[in-house]
């Protein structure tokens, strides 16, 4: 007669997490992601418009649930990413924000008018739109903290952004928690983005959430301008410079041969074009200094306000 007894069926992991309040139901989530978004959609835009002047407007699009891994995979790939802890809630948050809700506020931060503003391409953030997006995700996770009014106040704590598609993978010894995206969209300038808050369920099933008390900020802010300005005016911008050279048949072009010369039209100063991503700059002379080509400058073609737009657009 052996002595080895029955070994016990594992229990359904599903079953498990709802015994151990890591699971909600369904109305249960939906209700809590609804007020989530309600909180959202009030103060965000308030926040806006008080540092920056601009108006915005946020929209409910639903919640999903499942693991959160798979929650990440399933957003669109044009987003950034930021990866948050709040002390006594979650160390396992994320924010996700549209890139073309970033490029947009970048675009009107640098004087923009509204109406010319166009849908940006989907692409990643620059570095300096990255830089933007730091500011953007702090007052995303300012709204978070306020709504879910964790013990103790503490302020969350944010990873820098990166794009989706450079998210780490997670680690296999890491369980995957049960979580619930909370999905948004914000519109600015006529252009719409998605946006949304990814948080465990287990947390969020013990929260309460509730509006922030309004501060009754009513002055528009320069931190944002001065902060754009500051790291326009720090970035690298490569220059191309153009010089005019003398009008030849095309006989003569098809037969040039290495070692050939071809003058430069100008007798006197010779007169170079420089331009920063097609956009002309400067009306400068060809000269030398020591061994090096140089350009002098003799003439600015746009002022420094619409310089900086054109560059960073």
């Amino acid at each position: 007669m052996s002595n080895l007894s029955p070994q016990r069926p594992a229990m359904d992991p599903v079953l498990l997490a709802k015994l151990t309040g890591r699971l909600g139901d369904r109305a249960t989530i939906e209700k809590l992601c609804t007020s989530l978004s309600e909180v959202y959609g009030e103060f965000l835009p308030d926040i806006f418009k008080s540092e920056t002047g601009l108006d915005i407007a946020v929209a409910y699009l639903g919640c999903s649930s499942g693991h959160k891994n798979d929650l990440i995979a399933d957003l669109d790939a044009n987003v950034t990413l930021v990866e948050a802890t709040l002390r006594n809630w979650s160390q396992n948050i994320t924010f996700a924000c549209g890139n073309s809700f970033v490029i947009t506020l970048m675009e009107n931060l640098l004087g923009a008018a509204s109406d010319t503003i166009e849908q940006p391409a989907d692409r990643s953030l620059s570095v300096i739109e990255l830089e933007l997006a730091v500011m953007v995700f702090e007052k995303i996770a300012d709204v978070f903290r306020s709504a879910v009014n964790a013990p103790g106040g503490f302020e969350p704590n944010l990873a820098p952004p990166h794009p989706h598609e450079f998210r780490p993978h997670p680690s296999s010894d890491m369980p995957d928690e049960f979580a619930s995206a909370i999905n948004m969209s914000i519109t600015l300038s006529g252009i719409t983005s998605a946006f949304s808050v990814i948080v465990p369920q287990a947390p969020l099933l013990k929260t309460q959430i509730s509006a922030p008390k309004a501060t009754n900020q009513s002055t528009k802010s320069t931190q944002w301008t001065e902060q754009l300005t500051e790291q326009v005016h720090r970035s690298h911008v490569t220059l191309d410079a153009k010089i005019r050279l003398q009008d030849l048949t095309l006989r003569t072009i098809s037969k040039l041969a290495p070692g050939d010369v071809i003058p430069f039209r100008d007798t006197g100063d010779v007169r170079v074009e420089v331009s920063a991503n097609s956009k002309e700059l400067y009306v400068c002379e060809f000269g030398r200094s020591g061994e090096n080509y140089t350009v002098r400058v003799k003439d600015t073609i746009s002022s420094d306000d619409e310089l900086i737009r054109h560059l960073m657009n």
